[in-house]
């Protein structure tokens, strides 16, 4: 374990004005609340706290974080409480200790919906204050680092989470050199055999190529003392996971993998940067689509750096980062820079960002929404790789790796993504699926009166667009719902002898805890509440009587003892909708609904008009009504629409098939239903599929009673 005087001392050599007294007692306060606690390794606990403060001193970290990483598990473990450090350390460091104990307890690798209330929470302490995520991290680290002492089922459960969570958080905030170690420390628990079989190959080259890495870095200093530009050169081989990824993502053989090597070259100053850009590829042949320049087009979290891939000696793979050492110290310290002392003082880094602002923008349009696409849009924030585009006025717009035109759109403004009805890539028009490339310019052509499609969830990768996307089929269709809600929730209360008023609506609202009438009938026509649901909770006993279930033989009210009845086949009213009878010499009463268009030749015969009501209950499903529907023309298409029908409680009693083109088909289905509630439930689910373009009530004027 690390003696204090020797922690105070590596503080003390980047920041000469710490107050070495306060990490002392931190120290001390620390050892002694931990007495008699130990590790799965048999070493004292406190060992822990005090390798996670020595690693937040290689960052130049502020007094305030190592103190806090020498006490970080003292509130959770001992019987320490937060008022006590408030009291010795100061509401700092007590409110840091606070976040990092309340980030341990999150499990981030729990049930979906777990897992995105505990993401919520995670950035809630990052925009509260950021050094709660580095202690996080460096604990992360460390106990990584010493993983072999836990049992085979933690040593996973840990190695999984590093992998999927804190690695990646690691990369997003700029701290490269963290995530390639947690991940390569992940990999040896998950994958043993992988990675020994990379060292092994690693071993082998080195045998029969000699120290590449050496010969290399010889190669390119001598270059540089010809064109007299002072810099340091750095080499080395890469980690062995990174290799593996490598490997699998594009589906080589080791010995076909020619990337393998990574060299750093730091500049004194960011034109000599563009000098030895040029001096290397004087000297080596560049690999055509490997050059990324960070520099002029720097990433959200401050890296900068200018990226490029050469055919090195005897024809091996290099990269080469070219940056000056004030880029270098942000690439190594990510975020994390903007806290770094030196000389006693923060450090004056012009490249480092400001916390804040970058956790506002990596959390930027994160709608509290529903738990995947919270998670959707969490995940594509911190895994994914930047793609740089240009206006067509010449300004740069930054997106994740895999936007389209439509991602590009959104993040210009809302109303030009909702708009969108075409695009142009270098001048060229291009479909709105088109992947960007980096460098490309993107033009958007927009039209007044365009609103966004439902397939377009499916071509934009960002957030921001999913969100806005959803959100404008949400309202596009909230009118349309509380249309049919309210017709409906109508025929529900007919049924039962009372009127849908909208006191009526507001009150069973306020009851279901909606927010008003209009979200009340929105739901009950979106199906996701039914009308029977809001019957139940006004008037529970109406609901009680009438739930017998009705004679199919008489469904109707209104009828004489002797008069015998049968629906229209021109409109096909269904039970729920409004309803009159017209009579017929030796055929009874023929039952329309109320807005049959074959009502008008009718009109100046009012005698045979007879006033009808649906029974109230619960009716058979034997009602047939046609639905006409577009399919896709695809294998197994027709065979899910009929299981869906099924599983809706429905049968199908009739199909024809109306046109056949070869990417859709056109098809009336007969099905047998209950009531209008059962026909709308259909209706959505059937609106819902993926290979319906299209589904409508068919109604033939010209088919006869």
């Amino acid at each position: 374990m690390i003696d204090v005087e020797d922690l105070v001392a590596l503080v003390h050599n980047y920041n000469p004005r710490s107050n070495a007294d306060l990490i002392r007692a931190a120290y001390a306060y620390g050892l002694r609340v931990h007495d008699g606690q130990m590790r799965h390794s048999g070493e004292p606990y406190f060992t822990h706290p005090v390798a996670v403060a020595a690693i937040l001193t290689e960052q130049r970290l502020d007094d305030a974080t190592i103190i806090t990483a020498l006490l970080h598990d003292t509130i959770e473990d001992t019987k320490a409480t937060y008022t006590d450090v408030a009291a010795q350390f100061g509401d700092e460091v007590a409110e840091l200790v606070d976040g990092v104990t309340k980030l341990t307890n999150l499990q981030l690798s729990s049930t979906q919906s777990k897992q995105a209330e505990n993401f919520r929470k995670l950035f809630m302490a990052m925009s509260k204050d950021l050094r709660v995520i580095l202690v996080k991290l460096a604990d992360r680290l460390h106990n990584m680092r010493t993983i072999k002492s836990m049992r085979p089922e933690k040593q996973a459960q840990k190695a999984r989470e590093t992998m999927e969570i804190f690695a990646p958080l690691a990369g997003r905030m700029g701290m490269q050199w963290m995530r390639e170690e947690l991940e390569d420390l992940a990999f040896r628990v998950i994958n043993p055999d992988a990675r020994n079989s990379i060292i092994r190959r690693f071993i082998t080259l080195q045998r029969e190529a000699g120290d590449v890495v050496y010969k290399i870095t010889a190669d390119i200093r001598t270059e540089l003392d010809r064109a007299d530009i002072d810099a340091d050169v750095y080499g080395r081989a890469k980690k062995p996971y990174s290799v593996w990824r490598k490997m699998q993502e594009k589906d080589l053989s080791f010995s076909r993998l020619s990337d393998i090597y990574g060299f750093r070259i730091i500049t004194r100053s960011e034109a000599d940067c563009y000098r030895v850009l040029g001096v290397i590829h004087q000297r080596w042949r560049a690999v055509p689509g490997r050059f990324k320049d960070y520099i002029s087009q720097p990433k959200n979290n401050g890296y900068r750096s200018i990226h490029t891939t050469v055919s090195g000696r005897d024809g091996k793979r290099v990269e080469v980062q070219i940056r000056t050492r004030q880029m270098h110290e942000v690439a190594e310290a990510g975020v994390a820079a903007h806290w770094s002392y030196r000389e006693g003082v923060r450090a004056n880094n012009p490249f480092a960002v400001d916390p804040a602002k970058w956790v506002a923008k990596l959390t930027e349009n994160m709608e509290e929404d529903d738990h995947d696409t919270f998670l959707e849009n969490v995940k594509l924030e911190m895994y994914t790789d930047q793609v740089f585009c240009f206006t067509p006025k010449g300004d740069v717009v930054q997106l994740p790796r895999g936007a389209t035109p439509l991602d590009y759109a959104y993040s210009i403004h809302t109303r030009i993504g909702n708009s969108t009805v075409s695009a142009k890539i270098d001048g060229i028009r291009v479909p709105l699926w088109t992947r960007l490339k980096n460098g490309q310019s993107v033009e958007i052509i927009t039209a007044e009166g365009q609103r966004p499609q439902s397939s377009w969830i499916e071509i934009v990768t960002t957030g921001r667009a999913k969100a806005a996307i959803r959100r404008s089929l949400r309202e596009e269709d909230k009118g349309r719902f509380v249309k049919l809600g309210r017709e409906l929730a109508r025929a529900a209360f007919d049924n039962v002898g009372r009127k849908a008023t909208d006191k009526a609506l507001r009150t069973a609202a306020r009851m279901l805890a909606l927010t008003d009438e209009t979200d009340l009938l929105a739901r009950i026509g979106s199906a996701e509440l039914t009308a029977r649901r809001v019957l139940e909770t006004l008037y529970p006993e109406l609901v009680q009587a009438s739930g017998d279930t009705v004679d199919a033989r008489r469904p109707v009210i209104g009828l004489g003892d002797d008069q015998i009845f049968q629906r229209a086949g021109c409109c096909q009213p269904v039970p729920g909708e409004r309803i009159v009878g017209i009579s017929y010499r030796g055929q009874g009463v023929v039952v329309h609904a109320i807005d049959c268009p074959a009502l008008a030749e009718m009109e100046d015969q009012p005698e045979r008009w007879v006033d009808l009501n649906w029974q109230s209950g619960r009716h058979a499903a034997v009602n047939t009504v046609s639905l006409d529907l577009t399919i896709s023309n695809d294998a197994g298409v027709l065979g899910r629409i009929c299981t869906l029908i099924g599983q809706q409680k429905a049968n199908i009693s009739d199909l024809q098939f109306v046109d056949r083109k070869p990417d859709f088909y056109r098809l009336l289905i007969d099905v047998d239903l209950r009531d209008v509630e059962h026909l709308h439930m259909i209706m959505t689910a059937l609106e819902a599929e993926t290979d319906v373009a299209e589904v409508g009530r068919h109604r033939d004027t010209r088919r006869k009673p």
